[in-house]
């Protein structure tokens, strides 16, 4: 596909540095959008689902803070998965988060194997919303720790669960593309072998 003649890609360097304002803006609007769709993908066919696949390969915990007690009652849960998952070299801990603040999302993922950090990353990009930062971050964490060697378990710690959800929802919602991608990696990870698994 070729560039329009008047884009700003067309430009000299010194035609690009007297354009300033909106006109540059307008150009650069689309540059971090992600795909959406993608209802051909094999990922979701009927018999290939991952959730018909492997429905007892994955699990998720839920968290609402409803009193002071229960809140702290799932402090010392996660404080408990943490040092359980730090004394087996089996299992990878990724904590995940994105926020966006002044049109800037940013994501950050830490992968934790026997207590120590293995992979910690962060990315910054412009024009996406706060679900698309959460999605890519989780996208990035599972594909990271599901390729670690001799790794059968990952928890992913996240304060987006509901995005984590959507991973499995079969239907066609927004960022069905990178859900077909993070599918794709998981079933690599759960043909791997019969017992690997993950926990949101």
């Amino acid at each position: 596909m070729h560039s329009h003649p008047l884009s700003l890609s067309s430009l000299t360097r010194c035609q690009c540095s007297l354009i300033k304002g909106h006109l540059a803006d307008m150009d650069n609007l689309f540059n971090e959008v992600f795909p959406s769709f993608d209802p051909l993908n094999p990922e979701f066919k009927p018999d290939n689902r991952i959730i018909d696949c492997f429905p007892n390969c994955f699990s998720f915990h839920l968290f609402s803070k409803s009193s002071d007690r229960l809140f702290k009652s799932w402090i010392q849960q996660l404080d408990n998965i943490a040092i359980e998952s730090s004394n087996t070299p089996l299992t990878a801990l990724v904590v995940t988060n994105a926020s966006v603040k002044n049109n800037v999302a940013s994501s950050i993922m830490h992968i934790y194997v026997h207590n120590k950090l293995i992979v910690k990353t962060l990315h910054h990009a412009i024009n996406v919303t706060s679900t698309e930062a959460e999605f890519f971050a989780i996208r990035c964490s599972i594909n990271q720790a599901s390729y670690l060697q001799d790794i059968s378990k990952i928890i992913v710690v996240t304060d987006s669960i509901h995005m984590a959800k959507k991973i499995f929802d079969p239907l066609s919602h927004p960022l069905q593309k990178q859900m077909a991608l993070i599918l794709n990696n998981l079933r690599d990870f759960f043909n791997h072998h019969h017992e690997n698994m993950i926990k949101f």
